[in-house]
């Protein structure tokens, strides 16, 4: 799977390790992903238990799925991503970009992205804050491996740069030198 994903839903019964297992393994590779244990397990020892492996949520079978989607909401609001009308909206420093449509504004100004653009452009939406090193890129946008021989890279960014921070006064895609880069304002 080469797209980063919003959110973890998971069962404690698993096949092999296990769901609190899988929670924790999660926890400790991807930090900020909102998890949500969705389980016949609904003792208070249970529940504690999937909150001490790393879950955010608990949700008890049988369930509504009303219910489920107004936490599945909360958990991915909570984690910077917004729904609007069931759409998915993305938004930092003045960029909003619409998953589903496929369209990137900044301060109200329609960007035109090329796919590859728009999917690091995502990515680094998803990761905002965060520092992402060439390789992370490679792998997460492009499913390759980083070669060091080449540019393309740097390359996107600065078409990123070009569209999404050269019109506009405060900068929002930076390098750290040496490390990859970050989305912050």
């Amino acid at each position: 799977m080469t797209e980063p994903w919003d959110i973890v839903i998971s069962d404690i019964i698993l096949p092999g390790t296990g769901g609190l297992e899988l929670c924790r393994e999660l926890r400790g590779r991807k930090p900020n992903i909102p998890i949500l244990m969705l389980t016949a397990l609904g003792t208070t020892d249970d529940k504690l238990e999937g909150f001490d492996a790393g879950a955010d949520d608990y949700l008890v079978k049988p369930f509504e799925f009303r219910e489920l989607y107004a936490r599945v909401k909360v958990l991915l609001k909570r984690g910077g991503k917004k729904f609007e009308n069931g759409v998915q909206i993305l938004k930092f420093g003045g960029i909003s970009m619409d998953t589903s449509g496929k369209t990137v504004s900044r301060d109200g100004v329609d960007i035109d992205l090329t796919p590859k653009e728009f999917n690091l452009l995502e990515y680094m939406l998803r990761n905002p804050k965060r520092v992402l090193s060439r390789e992370e890129i490679a792998k997460e946008v492009w499913d390759t491996h980083f070669d060091t021989g080449t540019n393309f890279i740097d390359v996107y960014i600065n078409y990123l740069r070009k569209k999404i921070d050269k019109p506009f006064d405060q900068k929002l895609i930076h390098t750290k030198s040496g490390m990859g880069f970050v989305l912050r304002d």
